[in-house]
């Protein structure tokens, strides 16, 4: 049982969440939200993350609630590291598997000292193209917007910083690595810009965010769980 009290909550916490594969971070957020306001009968409650996670992708999710949501800029800055699996030979228009494979490409030229040889360009501070299916926002509209709508649309480059990038496992045409970075980076990009670099193509089949500056996803518990915990019984997602 989670035995923190109203006061607690409106005082401010940081909430530590491991979100499932398939939820939205809005959707986690609202569960918190739901949770918290049918236990202490409260009609308005301050809530939100500090940094978004794809549907696909699972991991940690800082959410902050009652007085803490004004740590949210704070938290949003912080060094973030990733694991997960590169797909190499293949394309996609979202760059991970939210659409269908659009272009294939050889594989039988990558090994595991060109990958060694390629990965140090991806290093450091680094110029990228953010997806067309992301939730940036251009001219009022999101890009995933146009994106839905089959409509081009230009997007700037954008610096970011990579501080580690390696790969911690080889079975092709899927690569699994670890990455450290910065706020800011998709790695989805990463894994199209990996693809190319290799004279192939590549694309983003799994990811989990591990740790968001000295959090760890150790610590950080399934949705659900937290509903139950605070409740005290079982409840639907």
């Amino acid at each position: 049982m989670d035995s923190r009290t109203e006061e607690d909550f409106l005082t401010g916490q940081i909430l530590l969440i491991d979100k499932p594969i398939g939820w939205t971070s809005f959707q986690a957020v609202n569960k918190l939200k739901w949770v918290i306001r049918s236990k202490f009968k409260l009609k308005k409650f301050k809530i939100g993350h500090a940094g978004t996670l794809d549907p696909l992708a699972t991991g940690l999710l800082l959410i902050c609630c009652g007085k803490f949501t004004k740590r949210i800029p704070e938290l949003q800055g912080q060094v973030k590291e990733y694991t997960g699996t590169i797909t190499l030979g293949a394309t996609t228009p979202s760059y991970d598997l939210e659409t269908e494979v659009d272009q294939t490409y050889p594989t039988e030229h990558i090994t595991e000292a060109l990958l060694n040889k390629t990965l140090p360009q991806f290093i450091g501070d680094i110029e990228q193209r953010p997806p067309v299916f992301s939730a940036l926002k251009k001219d009022g509209k999101r890009l995933y917007e146009y994106a839905r709508e089959g409509k081009d649309v230009e997007i700037k480059m954008r610096s970011v910083h990579v501080s580690t990038f390696e790969i911690t496992e080889i079975n092709l045409p899927n690569v699994k690595f670890r990455i450290v970075c910065s706020k800011g980076t998709y790695i989805r990009s990463l894994a199209h810009d990996l693809g190319q670099a290799l004279q192939s193509g590549g694309h983003l089949s799994e990811l989990r965010r591990t740790k968001i500056g000295d959090y760890n996803v150790n610590i950080a518990i399934d949705p659900n769980e937290f509903a139950e915990n605070l409740l005290g019984k079982t409840t639907e997602s």
